[in-house]
This record gives C-alpha cells, structure tokens and sequence, in this order.
C-alpha cells in the first residue's frame, strides 16, 4: 500500500501525532473495561520471572483520518514467522520481540524489534500509545501491545529472514468480513478466534489481540462463533 506523495494535501498534514480515532482506541484499550475484550483469554502482565516484550500494531491508510472518522483502506502489518524458528514457526505475528538492556522502554523495543525484523523505520511512525502487558504463560513473557499509525509508509520487507518470512498488510476489512472469521480449537482443550489473511490463517495471541482491537474499535460484525476448525 502506498503512501501520500510529498506535497499532497494529506502529505501536509502533521505526521508527529497518530490520528485521533487511534489515539481514542489506545486509550480505550488501557482502561480496565477496555480490556475485556481479551482479558477472558489472556492474563494480565505482571507474572513473577516473566521477560518483558514488545509488539508493534501498525496501522495505515491512503489518509490518517479525521477525528473518528477512520480511512476506508486501514490497514495492519503482519508477519509470517520463518518456519526454522523453534518458538512458534510459521505463525502470523506482529512485529517486536524481547526487550533489550540499551532500549528506553517497551515502545522503543517494538519500534527497534520492527525495524530489525521488516525495515521500518521508526521515525516514519506515529506511536499512540502502549497497552497494559498481556501474559504468555507458555513462553513466560509480557507482552507489551504498542498501536502506532505508519504517517511515512515506505518499503516493508522480510529484513531479517532468519526470523520473518513474509510481510502482509492486511486490510482491517478483510480481517472483520465475516467469511474470514472463525475459531480454532486445540487438542487440549483450548479455543480462540482466528482469521483467513491471504493463505494464512492468524490465531494464537495475535488473533486475540486483533479480535479485541476490532471489538474496540467498533469494527465487528456478525460472525460464526460456532465454526471450529482444528488448530494449523
């Protein structure tokens, strides 16, 4: 997806601030009820001997949007993670990774993990704020959401392909079309939401997060909850 070119009425506009219909769904997802839409299926931050990591939600669009009028063409960056790695191979993800001694804080880990891992740079993107910590038993970690909105979109790529093999932006409609929407179930007993993104299928802490950041954001439509398919 492209960006405005420099020059154009949306290029002028100020790039240093993410749109305020972003700005209003980081805030809502911070308050207490404003988590609900996961909470049910992960824990809060916060669990003794857990390493701190950080995601990057980028959001983009033909225009940021003004107030809560959201852009017709929003988009999220995902990544298909490379099928060598032992944690998780294959799966969509969003961007980011363990926080390191050198970063500031969790959004600069998830602006530094997303440049390392598909080139984008951090000054071309407009952080509207950091969510609670959610909690990844199986792995130990703290998962810091970041929602950020791609004021200079440019190239995105598989940079480091040892970790990423592919690159999707997804458009935010696609992912809440009801015909790309259902659950997965595991052998164990475990159920949660998933999505179709191209020929992949998006499940596992990703799907929860975009589950309840399209429940925020007013963008769910009616769907199948009864469609359970094996998990990938």
């Amino acid at each position: 997806m492209s960006g405005e070119r420099p020059g154009s009425a949306a290029a002028a506009q100020d790039d240093t601030q993410a749109p305020g219909w972003l700005r209003d769904l980081a805030a809502r997802a911070g308050r207490p009820e404003g988590t609900a839409p996961w909470a049910r299926m992960l824990p809060p931050g916060g669990q003794p001997g857990h390493r701190q990591s950080a995601v990057l939600l980028l959001f983009a669009g033909s225009h940021p949007g003004d107030g809560s009028g959201v852009p017709a063409d929003l988009s999220i960056l995902l990544t298909e993670r490379a099928h060598t790695l032992r944690s998780h191979p294959g799966q969509v993800s969003f961007p980011g990774g363990r926080a390191e001694p050198l970063d500031p804080d969790l959004t600069a880990t998830a602006l530094r993990e997303t440049h390392e891992e598909v080139g984008v740079e951090p000054a071309s993107v407009a952080v509207a704020g950091r969510l609670p910590p959610l909690s990844l038993v199986v792995s130990s970690h703290d998962v810091s959401p970041v929602l950020g909105w791609w004021a200079r979109p440019g190239r995105a790529w598989a940079r480091e392909p040892r970790e990423v093999a592919r690159v999707l932006q997804v458009p935010v409609a696609d992912l809440a079309h009801p015909a790309h929407r259902f659950r997965v179930g595991h052998p164990g007993g475990w159920v949660g939401p998933a999505f179709q993104a191209e020929d992949l299928v998006v499940w596992g802490f990703t799907a929860m997060v975009l589950d309840g950041i399209l429940r925020l954001g007013g963008w769910e439509l009616p769907w199948d909850e009864s469609d359970v398919r094996p998990v990938p």
